[in-house]
Parts: structure tokens; C-alpha cells; sequence
């Protein structure tokens, strides 16, 4: 069972308000002004606008993340805690995740966090390759939209550190999505559908209304759209903004990457 931060928040809230309503309009009137006010009583007076702070710039401004895994590499790399932008794609309320305010939707190359689909209590980070519309392609390590190869071009090979050591000896490179230029690895060796991810194996797919098609930015070693199918629109948390922290206890030495802290994800 996972541990769900914003319904804790929320019940948290939703008690110390109860408390402090019924203190203000009934209890507090019953008590004797020489009695000390009961612990819950005080503790909901003193922690009620923390949390209720907590739970708004969470809920719509700013949520923490960290990445746990390789799949955005090397935009993104293992032990990267990250900022994700709440109000990009529309105001959300927490824990029913229905959205009252609509400010906006992805666009081709965005980074996003967004609830699995296949199970909501997970959060995943991918890139948006394809919007509602759009025409999708993946064949020989080359994206292609509305019938188009996506330009890529062939920087280095990788040498990783930390939790990415593991794909040294990858091919780093460049891909250009619309106006949003943005790193790739490439592992030529591997097929381009592998066991389970055999979305795009029969060819093109049009993405319907409401739906985005995500990939991983280490191409060959991400489970996205490729491999379970398309992002509903209701299942989007935020757009990734910045990375504010770096912990990898792999990397040699001191476990923390300073170069990475204030980037802006692209």
C-alpha cells in the first residue's frame, strides 16, 4: 500500500478545521476564561494555516518529486529531486484530481508528471512526443509525427555516473521536437520494440482527443506509451519545471551533483 501524502494533508486539514470551527462557535464559550484550552484545541490553532499553506502550494503551485529511475536520461538523472509546475495544465482539486480551472495543456517536447495509467497511485515522469491529433511513428531509433522524422543528431557516446553508470557505452544525442531541442540515448543494439512494448510494432498511431503519447528520454530503457498505450488527459499531475536538489548515493565521493541544482528542464 502506498503512502498518499495528499490525503493525509487533506484529513489532516479537514479535522484541525472541524476542531477549530467548533472551538470558535460553541466550545470556547463553554469554557471558563481561567481554563487552559484543551491540547487538541491549541494544537489545531497553532498547525491548522501550516498545513493548509502546505496543502495549497502542493496542491496548486508546486509539488516535490525525486526521480527514482534511469528512464529520462540524461535530461533527468537518478536521485534528481525535481519541482513540478501544479497549475500548467489546469487547477486540480486534491485527492478527486477534478479539475476547476483550465490554464492551459501540453504541448510536443514537454516533460510531465502524470498518475500511471495503469495504476494511479504511482506517479511517472515522461516527455509529451505527440498531442491529440497527431500522427505517431517510431521506426529505426527515429520519431515521427504526422508522417515526419523528428531530427536527431549524434553527439557522443555516454559515459554515465552514479545510478546511471549502467548506460555508459550508449549513444548520446540530439532531437529537435518543434521548437524544443532536447538530449536522447540511443542503445542501437536493442530492438526498437521490446518484449511488451509492442504499441507502435504495427506502425503509425493517431492520438484521439483528450489522450498524449509519452516517451522516455533513454529511449531504450523506459516504460512509456510504447509499452501500455496513451496519457488520458485526467491523469496529469504537472509540467517538471526545475531541478532543486541532487542525492545519489552511487556517485563517487560525495553523493550529491551541485551542477545540477537551479537547472531548468527542457
Amino acid at each position: 500500500m502506498s503512502f498518499d501524502i495528499e490525503t493525509v494533508l487533506v484529513t489532516v486539514v479537514v479535522v484541525m478545521g472541524v476542531v477549530w470551527l467548533l472551538d470558535r462557535l460553541y466550545l470556547r464559550k463553554l469554557r471558563k476564561k481561567d481554563v487552559k484550552e484543551p491540547f487538541l484545541v491549541d494544537l489545531s490553532h497553532s498547525l491548522l494555516p501550516v498545513f493548509l499553506i502546505v496543502l495549497i502550494l502542493r496542491s496548486f503551485v508546486f509539488e516535490p518529486f525525486r526521480i527514482p529511475s534511469g528512464s529520462m536520461m540524461p535530461t533527468l538523472l537518478v536521485g534528481d529531486f525535481i519541482l513540478v509546475n501544479k497549475y500548467a495544465y489546469g487547477l486540480r482539486l486534491p485527492v478527486s484530481h477534478t479539475k476547476v480551472l483550465d490554464t492551459g495543456s501540453p504541448q510536443r517536447g514537454d516533460v510531465v508528471v502524470f498518475r500511471f495509467p495503469m495504476n494511479d497511485s504511482i506517479d511517472y515522469i515522461k516527455r509529451i512526443v505527440a498531442v491529440p491529433g497527431d500522427t505517431v511513428a517510431y521506426r529505426d531509433k527515429i520519431l515521427y509525427i504526422n508522417g515526419q522524422p523528428q531530427p536527431v543528431e549524434a553527439l557522443e557516446v555516454y559515459n554515465g555516473v552514479g545510478g546511471g553508470k549502467r548506460e555508459t557505452g550508449v549513444l548520446h544525442a540530439s532531437e529537435r521536437l518543434d521548437s524544443v531541442e532536447h538530449s536522447v540515448l540511443v542503445n542501437q543494439r536493442r530492438p526498437d520494440f521490446g518484449p511488451g512494448c509492442q504499441v507502435l510494432a504495427n506502425g503509425p498511431v493517431r492520438i484521439p482527443e483528450g489522450h498524449y503519447f509519452a516517451m522516455g528520454d533513454n529511449r531504450d530503457n523506459s516504460n512509456d506509451s510504447r509499452c501500455w498505450g496513451l496519457v488520458p488527459e485526467k491523469n496529469l499531475v504537472g509540467r517538471a519545471s526545475m531541478i532543486w536538489m541532487n542525492f545519489d548515493s552511487d556517485l563517487p565521493g560525495f553523493p550529491v551533483e551541485w551542477s545540477r541544482i537551479g537547472e531548468i528542464i527542457k
